[in-house]
């Protein structure tokens, strides 16, 4: 643990971020290039968001499964567009046992081919529909420019696959999932998404529709944080998966995909994190409490931890995740480290707390003397239940209002360029094609991040092209 301050995110975001994910013990450095190890305190975090989806996953009805992590190099070359779009990423097996494989294994991007493969076994008639798999694996791509969290070579995520009888139970799956992320991202992390439809370009390869949910971080670039893709009927009639409808008629089934991973934790991170380190959420903070008793004397000691053991008990027994520093440091650099961890709630106990019946409550959410209020001990896991529900809330109205007071309406190339520049989301009408998409992207960096869901209605002139539009796009850097 390093007391040295902390890089200013307003000085150098990137190194700020890279800092803050080993200083705050979220990850280590691996032997490994690209890869990372994932630490404790890091893991927790991944999974308070990975038990918030999985609520989710199973109250609509998914169940979670396990697919080989070695796919048959034939079956991505089954789907055209697929393997196109994932061939520079693939790391390749030839070699097994000593032996070079009669046929090589790739390890698994992602798992539309093996899944459509077993999906292809289990259908045969439409009482077999909807099948509504999710598994939570980890995935290869040979990335070559690598950042912790946000773009590993290898990451843990989840993966969702359903097949369907009809375009309509595909379209209406892919669009509650993508509800379901922003659920999460929205009322978990407090990190306030837009739901919208990706452009051609930018779409997942071999789908018929994506959709994502786009969240703005500190630096005002955007992160896609979650997508749902409407596969069609792409990978069914690549892998034959077919049914017996009530017809007696053979059809192809519809099926759609949709996937979040650890880069949410970095989401987390770039969302709200400050310069002094770490701001969680409560509702995924592996500690929402962290108690520091603060004494002198041997005496001190012992009047101070059993008051700190009671209180603990009793949050405890409320549901309140809490920790107990009794490290042999000094309070001040305790509050610092806890600080850089992002607790939500520092709770501080000496001596003359105890004989006050009462404790100090410092919120990592608000700086300072204003983050700060003497709680009375008596009934102790509501006023912090209630503290955490305020932060929470704060947290989430802080982010929506820096987004939103970094979204601009451009009508022109000059004015996006402009926006670009001085960082932020630029919004307008766009009826551009997929070589203009491309050429602002090779010009100034940014991508067509999405179409938004919520579009106002009506219709305008491209800010690029001038031609007539009927919808609005998103276009901004982006991780």
């Amino acid at each position: 643990m390093s007391s040295q301050a902390l890089t200013s995110p307003r000085e150098d975001f990137s190194e700020w971020y890279n800092e803050i994910v080993y200083r705050a013990d979220l990850a280590a450095q691996s032997p490994v290039r690209g890869c990372i190890i994932i630490k404790p305190y890091g893991y927790e975090l991944w999974e308070g968001i990975k038990g918030a989806l999985d609520r989710r996953f199973k109250a609509t009805g998914h169940q979670n499964a396990y697919f080989p992590l070695f796919i048959p190099k034939s079956f991505l070359e089954r789907e055209a567009e697929h393997v196109e779009g994932f061939s520079p990423e693939l790391a390749v097996v030839t070699i097994g046992g000593g032996k070079e494989l009669e046929e090589p294994y790739v390890v698994r991007p992602t798992s539309e081919t093996i899944i459509g493969d077993a999906f292809k076994k289990w259908i045969q008639s439409y009482r077999d529909l909807p099948l509504l798999m999710n598994q939570w694996a980890n995935v290869v791509r040979w990335e070559m420019r690598t950042r912790p969290f946000l773009r590993t070579m290898e990451f843990l995520w989840q993966e969702g696959h359903t097949a369907h009888a009809t375009q309509a139970e595909a379209e209406a799956e892919t669009m509650q999932m993508l509800d379901v992320y922003a659920d999460v991202a929205i009322n978990e992390a407090a990190i306030p998404v837009i739901k919208g439809l990706k452009s051609n370009k930018e779409r997942f390869a071999g789908a018929l529709r994506t959709f994502s949910i786009e969240g703005m971080m500190g630096d005002k670039k955007a992160l896609q944080c979650g997508t749902s893709h409407n596969l069609g009927q792409n990978f069914a009639k690549a892998f034959e998966i077919q049914f017996v409808d009530e017809n007696n008629q053979r059809q192809f089934c519809w099926t759609t995909s949709w996937g979040m991973s650890t880069r949410m934790v970095g989401a987390v991170v770039m969302a709200h994190g400050d310069d002094k380190g770490l701001r969680l959420p409560p509702r995924l903070a592996p500690y929402q409490v962290v108690i520091v008793p603060i004494f002198k004397t041997e005496d001190d000691r012992g009047v101070v931890m059993e008051n700190v053991e009671r209180l603990k008990r009793e949050l405890v027994a409320h549901d309140i995740r809490v920790h107990v520093d009794a490290r042999d440091y000094q309070p001040g650099f305790k509050f610092n480290d806890w600080e850089m961890r992002g607790v939500p709630v520092r709770l501080e106990l000496g001596p003359r707390d105890v004989a006050n019946n009462a404790v100090v409550a410092a919120r990592r959410d608000k700086p300072g003397k204003e983050g700060k209020r003497v709680l009375s001990q008596d009934n102790i896991s509501a006023s912090i239940r209630d503290l955490l529900v305020e932060i929470q809330a704060n947290m989430l109205q802080q982010a929506t209002e820096f987004r939103d007071a970094n979204i601009f309406d451009v009508k022109s190339y000059d004015e996006l360029k402009a926006v670009v520049e001085q960082g932020g989301f630029a919004r307008g009408w766009w009826a551009g094609t997929d070589d203009e998409e491309l050429a602002i992207k090779a010009e100034i960096g940014a991508t067509h991040r999405c179409y938004p869901l919520d579009q106002p209605g009506g219709s305008g002139t491209c800010f690029y092209s001038g031609r007539p539009a009927d919808r609005v796009a998103l276009f901004a850097k982006a991780y």
